[in-house]
């Protein structure tokens, strides 16, 4: 498998085409990682979406973080691509999740 393979298989893949996956990649000392996952929660409740939180300091978290070098936590990818980082845009999120619709 090659590298983008193996990143593909650690942010998971998209099960349903309906359905988005997101994945926060996230640190515990980080308040803009929490506001990040309050919005992708709150916005999950309009879109299909699956939520998955990975912590930096992991195994799979470095990897992600060696494939795409957010310079900033947290980073969100949208079904296995680099959507955001810092500050999440929550206005962005939706208008992406609507045109994915």
């Amino acid at each position: 498998m090659d590298e983008r393979g193996a990143v593909r298989a650690a942010v998971g893949a998209q099960q349903a085409s309906d359905v988005t996956e997101i994945t926060l990649l996230s640190s515990d000392a980080c308040h803009l990682c929490h506001d990040a996952r309050l919005a992708i929660e709150e916005i999950g409740e309009m879109f299909p979406i699956r939520i998955r939180e990975i912590d930096m300091a992991t195994p799979e978290g470095r990897l992600i973080l060696e494939r795409f070098r957010p310079p900033m936590p947290p980073a969100v990818l949208i079904d296995g691509e680099l959507f955001s980082f810092g500050r999440l845009s929550r206005k962005k999120l939706v208008r992406y999740l609507e045109r994915a619709a």
